[in-house]
């Protein structure tokens, strides 16, 4: 493949430094030279930006990133690098027991793929399998839900000695299988089952190994800041690293309250807590509908937590703890069925859901809307996904400003109208809050998407333009980038993007899709 002259371009290198005017040449995967009329394929960059490509560092493409490898969701974006196990549940490390319940487990996560290959469960396994061909490179977190199911199942306890020996192991050995760190997602049974002290040993393990840990902590409602606080001592204790995973305060309790968390994160970081955050550019979250009942409820697994939703007695239970005392699956807010939008659902009965706040439907069929959800989840077996319209514009706005901040889209690739933000996060970044709103400048906003979390995952050669960096890059319109992705029309690309390189080899090209499977596993190595 001859080598490539990005002439003329705008360079905006991911340091946060101002853009420069430059060519840059592109030889063999890497950025080979930086300066002024160099010899190559010339692709005319006048006017645009060069940027290191996009790095998602906090993405839910694990199944879809193997079923659908050409990724376009992502590519259109300029992301060129995708972090995956997140939230403490993904497919690796698994037996064949875990593996099942999983794929029922995150069903409104990532689908089932019918026919799929599930041909691995080692985390190694897993890796292998991307580096069989895949659009944008990728890393992987060991999920401490998952590891937990393995070792305890789903029982609501601590674990004995033995149990946590075992999970040190079996995280330590993801580690050693290339896991750049530990996820957790404590408000998502059987994580959340987890007290401060297991995670503490188990992020001890990561320290050892150079990794990091991503908790979805245990609140983004009542009680947040004490959640996040938590976060704080496993890492002070463990010596741990921690980026915490969309970093938000939501829901109305939390309204305006992003200057409370963003103080204790700079007290944090004075006192030798080495950490970083990601959030989307967007107000609703998204989950499956199930997580919203109390954690008590999910215990043993899904075959139990269907039999208590069966039970008139217990539904009744579980209905308090979600609409009056608000239920830990819910951040501790009682549920606002106003506020809860039915995205994705399993049964063809189910289509006139899709689209509609939960409070909607049941007025629409005359039944509480308790009565409907728990109806629903019982047919589909938790299998559906919701939107949660709980976000706040100012706390977005504001922790987004902060400079331990970097992207990540937390994006759902499935169901009948998924979030937006799979399709539309890193350019809705420079479209909307740096063009439009000005809340962060070009160079700044590059650098938070970019360099930054490079070097939170200890990349070396990635997350920069240059020489002998690897080339992942995007070449983009700053007057026009923006995303078209809305809640109606989920699935719709960004603009502006012109072209993307994924080491060195094109995925777009001309703003089209190329068809190029060039990226692969990035596996941590030995500190």
């Amino acid at each position: 493949m001859a080598d490539t002259v990005f002439r003329g371009a705008t360079v905006v290198d991911g340091t946060g430094a101002p853009g420069y005017r430059a060519d840059v040449r592109v030889a063999a995967g890497r950025i080979a030279e930086i300066g002024h009329r160099l010899g190559g394929r010339p692709v005319d960059a006048a006017g645009l930006v060069l940027a290191p490509g996009f790095v998602d560092m906090h993405s839910h493409s694990d199944l879809r990133l193997l079923a659908e490898p050409d990724h376009l969701a992502k590519v259109s974006q300029g992301v060129t690098l995708e972090v995956l196990g997140q939230d403490g549940l993904s497919y690796a490390p698994v037996d064949d027991r875990t593996l099942a319940a999983l794929r029922e487990q995150l069903a409104g996560w990532n689908g089932d793929p019918s026919g799929f290959d599930w041909d691995w469960r080692g985390v190694g396994g897993y890796l292998d399998r991307l580096d069989r061909g895949i659009a944008v490179n990728a890393v992987y977190l060991v999920p401490h839900g998952t590891v937990r199911m393995l070792v305890m199942g789903w029982a609501d306890r601590l674990p004995t000695d033995a149990e946590l020996d075992r999970m040190r192991e079996v995280t330590a050995r993801g580690l050693r299988e290339g896991a750049l760190g530990l996820s957790a997602g404590l408000t998502y049974t059987p994580g959340m089952y987890a007290d401060t002290d297991e995670l503490v040993a188990l992020c001890a393990v990561v320290a050892e190994h150079g990794g990091y840990f991503s908790p979805h902590h245990r609140s983004y409602g009542a009680g947040a800041v004490a959640a996040y606080a938590e976060m704080v001592e496993v890492s002070l204790r463990s010596g741990c690293p921690l980026h915490l995973a969309h970093a938000t305060m939501n829901f109305p309790v939390n309204a305006g309250r992003a200057g409370e968390l963003l103080a204790l994160l700079d007290d944090a970081a004075a006192h030798g807590c080495d950490l970083t955050l990601d959030t989307y550019p967007y107000l609703p979250g998204a989950t499956y509908l199930s997580a919203l009942l109390p954690s008590w409820a999910a215990e043993g697994g899904l075959d139990a937590t269907l039999a208590r939703l069966s039970d008139v007695d217990t539904r009744e239970r579980i209905r308090f703890a979600v609409e009056e005392s608000g239920s830990d699956g819910c951040h501790g807010v009682p549920v606002d069925w106003g506020s809860i939008e039915v995205n994705g659902v399993r049964l063809a009965e189910h289509r006139d859901l899709v689209g509609h706040r939960v409070a909607e439907s049941a007025a629409r069929q005359g039944i509480a809307p308790f009565e409907l959800v728990a109806d629903v989840l019982v047919r589909e077996r938790l299998g559906t996904s919701c939107l949660m319209h709980v976000g706040d514009e100012a706390n977005v706005r504001a922790i987004m400003a902060h400079p331990a901040h970097t992207g990540g889209s937390d994006g759902l690739l499935v169901g009948d109208r998924p979030h937006p933000r799979a399709w539309g996060t890193f350019a809705r970044y420079l479209g909307r809050y740096v063009r439009e709103l000005g809340v962060l400048g070009l160079a700044e906003c590059v650098a938070h998407l970019t360099g930054r979390p490079a070097r939170r995952l200890r990349l070396t050669d990635r997350g920069l333009v240059r020489v002998g960096y690897a080339a992942d890059l995007v070449l983009f319109d700053p007057d026009t980038i923006t995303d078209t992705a809305t809640f109606d029309n989920p699935r719709s690309a960004a603009v502006g993007v012109e072209h993307v390189l994924v080491n060195g080899v094109p995925v777009i090209a001309g703003s089209r899709p190329t068809g190029a499977l060039p990226g692969r596993s990035i596996r941590r190595t030995p500190p």
